[in-house]
């Protein structure tokens, strides 16, 4: 698929991080890119920066998912590109001791079902819906493809820590969701594919390396190679190859300089 100005994309979680590294290089390849967040200053400010749009959207919410597609397509046409970034979890061991009592407690149901629609059922809601739009419309290629899907899963997928229950296997699920959905769609010339990042140099550790100094070395030691937490311009140029070549599909891509994570 070509990436220029011919192209719109739509990028979740795109006001800082990841999805911020990737609306920039689709947009540095003169893609129209609508950042859906719910942070509405920064998400704002990232959408002026590269020439886009910003729409505040809740990925846990049906209606106002279905609102920012259809704004997002008013402003730039129908998406040929999805980057799926944002999500929401809660952590916690499946059993662990109450600090006040001592006894053993368990990770609540309705704490993995929060996680659940945070990251899995948003990550098939988001897709679907994007789907549905590229659908309807005319093939952008030779090859009848209409658009390509990008959904992040996450090295804990593979090698979930210990605390990371709900994480690890719903970001499994995300994984899971790729061949089927791609499958599903193939017919209709539209591309599925997962990244698994393993630890970047995102804003939340950023912040961490700044109350604990140590532990952030350590955690940039810990890489094979090369010996730092990865860039997010990293991720993004890997979301650009993906959407560009044609003959990727229903491919998992991990992304970690060779980490695999210990149990803790």
């Amino acid at each position: 698929m070509e990436l220029d100005s011919s192209t719109s994309a739509v990028v979740t979680g795109g006001a800082s991080g990841l999805g911020r590294a990737s609306a920039e290089a689709l947009a540095g390849k003169g893609v129209k890119v609508a950042i859906f967040d719910l942070n509405k200053e920064a998400g704002n400010a990232v959408a002026q920066a590269i020439g886009g749009s910003f729409h505040k959207v809740d990925i846990m919410d049906e209606a106002s998912v279905e609102d920012g597609f259809a704004a997002a397509r008013a402003a730039h046409g129908q998406e040929r590109v999805l980057v799926h970034c944002a999500m929401a979890s809660k952590g916690g061991k499946t059993i662990s001791r109450d600090k006040e009592t001592g006894a053993f407690k368990r990770m609540s149901s309705e704490d993995y079902a929060f996680s659940a629609q945070g990251i899995l059922v948003a990550s098939y809601r988001v897709a679907s819906i994007a789907a549905l739009g590229m659908a309807g419309s005319e093939p952008v290629n030779a090859d009848g493809e209409r658009g390509s899907i990008i959904l992040t899963s996450s090295a804990a997928a593979e090698d979930g820590q210990i605390g990371q229950v709900a994480y690890g296997s719903l970001k499994a699920g995300v994984n899971g969701l790729v061949l089927p959905m791609a499958r599903d769609l193939m017919d209709l010339g539209i591309r599925v594919n997962s990244v698994m990042p393993g630890i970047f140099a995102t804003p939340p550790m950023l912040r961490f390396k700044e109350f604990n100094e140590k532990m952030w070395d350590a955690l940039n030691a810990s890489v094979p190679f090369p010996k730092r937490l990865g860039r997010p311009d990293e991720f993004a140029s890997l979301v650009l190859e993906i959407a560009a070549n044609s003959y990727l599909n229903a491919q998992k891509f991990r992304i970690d300089g060779a980490i695999r994570m210990p149990p803790r």
